[in-house]
């Protein structure tokens, strides 16, 4: 299950110091171990984009015992960023016409920082577009994280997603609807899923698109569907990607933001998120905050040790039966366009 080093990205080093197996380019040549591409179009915002790619290389590196991974990541040149952040992206990410010229066997696209509920008046729509309908034509399949999901429902399935009465934010309990699909093999019948997002798309927009919704909250939240033909393209409408602190991180943010006046109202807690002994520490320091002391004195290596992770190995098991079938498919014959290996009325044969 190792990643593949093979180009001089930090994310490697800081995997490698967690004590995840990396591989070296020379070391991966002597392994009789078949390769994975897996590309990941990294759309997050400047403060989560390092975290988003350690997140997702965490996961794909965990999912299989038997590949070796190549991870490429590349973004979109309309997304606005910070001249730190595009230097890092101009030294590491990839170009999308050398990956589609190379060629990839899954694709993971992540959610972006963007509020109005249509998609169509984003500046990198039209290049979002290329992505997404390129994947479908060339790639196995497609795994979509939040804002990716709103944009291929609405592009591809003119479904457009609504506004929320206030932001879904939190971490919360999931049903399994199919357990019989492949994608669900080994994970709980209920399972939380971390959820961080103003608009939505509701179960009956997913099945109005003909898509099989395979997870949903007790509220009738959605978090995971499939395309009609069950596997091309997997949508998730939360963030099962999340580390232990992510939410912890947005909330800091949030709170900084208060401290330097550019928002007036002092952020909610994320739901089902912080413990009793949090919560009572977070109200303080709340306290501490209005009354106008401008520092934040917990560090990340405080929450780590507080915060419970219920997600995480729901969103292994996840992952790792997604990258299986990719495995499976793309070895069926892979001389072949990816439609050619596939019958269309039974695409995950007898897998």
């Amino acid at each position: 299950m190792p990643l593949v080093a093979y180009k001089d990205l930090p994310a490697f080093k800081r995997l490698r110091k967690e004590g995840r197996t990396v591989l070296s380019p020379e070391r991966a040549l002597t392994q009789e171990i078949r390769e994975l591409h897996i590309g990941l179009l990294n759309m997050m915002p400047d403060a989560a984009l390092q975290a988003t790619e350690r997140q997702f290389f965490r996961l794909i590196g965990e999912s299989n015992q038997i590949a070796q991974f190549y991870v490429h990541p590349f973004t979109l040149a309309e997304l606005a960023r910070s001249a730190e952040t595009q230097s890092y992206i101009d030294q590491y990410y990839e170009n999308f016409d050398q990956i589609k010229t190379d060629g990839l066997d899954g694709l993971i696209i992540t959610g972006a920082n963007v509020s109005d509920p249509d998609l169509s008046k984003a500046p990198f729509w039209e290049p979002l577009q290329e992505v997404i309908s390129w994947a479908w034509e060339n790639v196995t399949s497609t795994l979509c994280s939040c804002l990716a999901t709103h944009a291929v429902m609405q592009f591809q399935y003119a479904q457009t997603r609504t506004p929320m009465d206030k932001k879904l934010w939190g971490v919360y309990p999931h049903r399994v609807l199919d357990r019989n699909h492949p994608l669900m093999r080994g994970v709980n019948t209920v399972f939380d899923v971390p959820h961080s997002r103003y608009n939505e798309l509701t179960q009956e927009q997913f099945e109005a698109a003909g898509l099989k919704v395979l997870s949903v909250s007790d509220d009738g939240d959605v978090h995971m569907a499939v395309s009609p033909d069950g596997f091309r393209q997997l949508l998730f409408q939360g963030h099962p990607e999340y580390d232990t602190i992510s939410l912890y991180k947005e909330y800091e943010r949030e709170v900084k933001r208060f401290i330097a006046k550019e928002c007036a109202d002092y952020p909610p807690f994320p739901d089902h998120y912080f413990n009793d002994d949090l919560k009572k520490l977070m109200k303080q320091l709340a306290a501490a905050v209005k009354r106008g002391q401008s520092d934040w004195p917990l560090t990340d290596d405080d929450m780590r040790q507080s915060i419970e992770n219920s997600w995480g190995d729901s969103a292994r098991s996840i992952i790792a039966n997604w990258v299986g079938l990719v495995y499976q498919i793309t070895n069926m014959e892979r001389t072949k366009p990816f439609m050619a290996d596939i019958d269309p009325d039974n695409p995950l044969g007898g897998i």
